[in-house]
Order: C-alpha cells, then structure tokens, then sequence
C-alpha cells in the first residue's frame, strides 16, 4: 500500500498523505471535543485536508469519532483513518483558536509543519480560567438566575450556595466513575434541599426563585443548541445523539426535583405553587442585569476569552429583554422563547462573523437566560401534588420551549445566510510548501 502511494504524482498521494489525514482528524478531533457542530467540524477538517494536499475527501462526524478516507485515481488503494473523541469537554477559547488556524491554513498562510506546530501549542496552552474560577462561575450562575426570576439578594445567596453545593457534590461523584446522570440528579436535589429548608424554616426568602436559579445553571444550553443546530442541518445521526443526551440531562435534573419534592411533602413541608414567580411582563433593571450575569458566567464557565465577554452580556439582556416583550403580548413561553432566541442568533451570527470566530461562540453563552427553569419546576410540583395532566402539559411546554431556543437559534443564523452568504466554495485545491 505504502508502495503505491509513493508512486503516484497526484496530488496529496504519497507518503505525507497519513500526514494530512492525521492534521485534519486532530483538528476535527479538537472541534468536536471543544463542542462544535458536526457541520463545522465537516468542514474545518475538508478546509485543512484540500489546504495539504488531499482535494476530495470523504468525511464522517458522530458525536463518538470522526474518520476521513481518501481515494485516489486509478487502481490505487484508498487511505483511511479515524479517531476517536472520548471526552467532550467545551473550551470555546480553544474552538477560536483552532477556527483560526484552518483560515490560515485554507489562505495559504501556514506551512505543514507550522500548522502541525501551531495545533500543538493550542493543545498545550492553558485553559483561559482555573477550574477554580469555572466552579465560581457556575455558582454565580445559579444566582444570577434566581435573580432573574425575582428574587432578593438572600435568594441569590442560597442559589449561589446550592449551585455550589451540588457541583463540587456531582465533580466529587464524576471523580469516582460515577455516571453523569446521577451526577446532575444529586445537584438538582441538592437545590431542591435547599429550597425546602427555606419553606420549612418560614425564611424571608422566595424560595422557589432559588431551585429556578439551580436549574438554570444546570440545564445544558450548549448542548442542547448543538443538537437541534446538527438536526436541522442534516446531520440526524450526530443531532439525534445529542438530543437524546440533553433528554437525559433534562430528566436527571426532574428526578432530582421530584423526589425531593415528593419526600417533602409527604413530610408535611406547606412546598405549593404559591412559592413560585409569575412570568415576567415588564422590563426591569435586576432582572435585565441579572440576565446579562448569566451570559457572562455561562460564558466563562464554557472558557470564552475575556475579550468577549461584553458583547455577550449585552447579547443576554438583549434576549431576555425580547422574551419579556414577547410574553407582554401574551404569546406562550415557547413561542416567545423562540422569537428570542431567533433574533440572539440573527445578531450573534452576524457579530461573529465580523470579528471571525464560530458563531456558537457569541450565540450560545446569550440564549442561557431563556432555559426554563420556571416551567420545569412547576411541572414536578404539579405531579407531586397529584395533578398529573397539567403537570404533563407544563413539563411538555418545558421541553418545547428548551427544544424552541435550539430552532430559534438555528434559524437566526439561516437568515443572516439569505442575505448574506456564508463563503463555502474554497479557491482550487493546491500544494502548500512546508
């Protein structure tokens, strides 16, 4: 095999064909971990692989590996390879950077080996926040989101504690090879204890503003953007396994609810409806900023640079600002959320193109305020108390409503499309010196 690869002039057969197979898969490899779209991760690695040598590629992106193989003219045999993703962990500063390094690469400005070099720095350069800092932020989140919600400064504080609590609780459980679900089912627990001393103790607090806030921080935005963005572009497989997880997710954290809820309340804890906030219909300023905390905190949580982080706290008061007109002119929360997240990804994908970075950079950290933390925890009350048709219907419009952020999204940037392409069509396949 080896022998008839050297023996070809075609372009991008030969002994560096392994080479160029191995860049593209590592930065596809790197995409897909960081939490980039099947569609881009496509192609980035096609942009890298045409930018060395191999012009036609056949590529394949799931959500476990992606693979490449090329097949070359005349009775030649193809070359192939694959790797395998087995942590997924999202650094959108090292999505930036890798972004970066194929437009270089595609433009002729990188050698091989400087771009096997520049790869090598991105996986060894030190993430933008110490894991410290990324706990702090998620913790910030949680509070942020009881703000949003309406409640007072000692709401904020235990949100900001049961966040904590339940994060350390579920990193301290992932450490142990405990599976992800249970992880997130202890963390909603968690905050859910929290809640029901609050209501068992009478503290001056709106108790349910706190798990509200929880739940915001745990529900997986990014992922749950990606799956329905990866959906809808065509890529079932990929789109299909994401949505399945964030399915997962999304019943880890009712179960952890429901059955701290459920234990409650049959323990004679007064935990009803009346605890809970009404649907925003007017803007305020806590509630704005408090949206804004919350893009800036999921943002650092996900390693976005510094440089970043104002325009996507405005992106986040911006969204949250849209659904609050949206809900004041009475249209239902799924509706009004998609109308929301819509525009976020009509501005975001246009400002990300702007300053060249992936959109789901901008985008993502923005559409965090919309998660339906209100409605989730409503449901679980409504089946604890007995009511199990209108919990159903509330938990349906729950999922609709986190299912209507991901269309939203998606469709923002198709827009920004139609009036503006995206440029696809690269300049013809070439050799680039080393």
């Amino acid at each position: 095999m080896e022998a008839a690869l050297r023996g070809s002039r075609e372009p991008g057969v030969g002994t560096d064909a392994y080479a160029t197979l191995d860049l593209a898969l590592r930065v596809g490899e790197l995409l897909l971990a960081g939490g980039d779209t099947a569609e881009s991760v496509d192609l980035a690695m096609g942009r890298i692989a045409r930018a060395y040598g191999l012009p036609h590629t056949e590529n394949n992106v799931t959500l476990a590996a992606v693979g490449m193989s090329y097949m070359p003219r005349g009775d030649r045999p193809p070359v192939t390879a694959e790797r395998r993703v087995r942590r997924r962990t999202p650094n959108y500063t090292r999505l930036v950077a890798v972004d970066q390094m194929v437009r270089e690469a595609a433009g002729g400005l990188l050698g091989f080996q400087q771009a096997k070099f520049r790869l090598s720095d991105i996986i060894g350069h030190p993430t933008a926040y110490p894991p410290w800092v990324q706990a702090t932020a998620l913790s910030v989140l949680g509070a942020a989101g009881a703000v949003l919600v309406g409640g007072g400064v000692y709401a904020a504080l235990a949100a900001f504690v049961a966040t904590l609590l339940g994060d350390r609780t579920g990193a301290w459980l992932g450490r142990r090879g405990m599976a992800d679900f249970f992880q997130m089912a202890l963390a909603a627990a968690i905050g859910t204890l929290v809640t029901v001393l609050l209501v068992a103790t009478d503290a001056p607090v709106r108790s349910g503003t706190v798990i509200i806030g929880v739940v915001i921080a745990l529900i997986p935005g990014r992922a749950l953007v990606v799956s329905m963005q990866d959906g809808i572009a065509g890529d079932l497989v990929t789109g299909t396994t994401r949505l399945v997880e964030v399915l997962f997710v999304i019943v880890a954290i009712l179960s952890g609810i429901g059955a701290v809820t459920y234990v409650a309340a049959r323990n004679g804890v007064p935990i009803s409806l009346a605890h809970l906030p009404t649907a925003p219909t007017l803007i305020a300023a806590p509630q704005t900023l408090g949206a804004g905390a919350i893009a800036v905190t999921f943002a650092v949580y996900h390693l976005v640079s510094g440089r970043l982080l104002p325009p996507v706290a405005l992106g986040g008061m911006l969204a949250w600002a849209v659904l609050v007109e949206m809900r004041g002119l009475d249209l239902p929360a799924a509706p009004a959320t998609a109308v929301a997240a819509t525009v976020v990804g009509l501005l975001g994908t246009a400002y990300a193109r702007i300053i060249h970075v992936p959109a789901l950079v901008c985008v993502t950290p923005c559409i965090a305020p919309l998660m339906p933390g209100t409605l989730m925890y409503r449901g679980m009350l409504e089946l604890t108390t007995g009511r199990t048709g209108v919990a159903a219907v509330v938990l349906a419009e729950a999922l609709a409503t986190a299912l209507a952020i991901g269309a939203g999204v998606y469709v923002g940037g198709e827009l920004l499309r139609l009036a503006r392409p995206a440029r696809r069509v690269l300049r013809p396949p070439r050799r680039v010196g080393t």
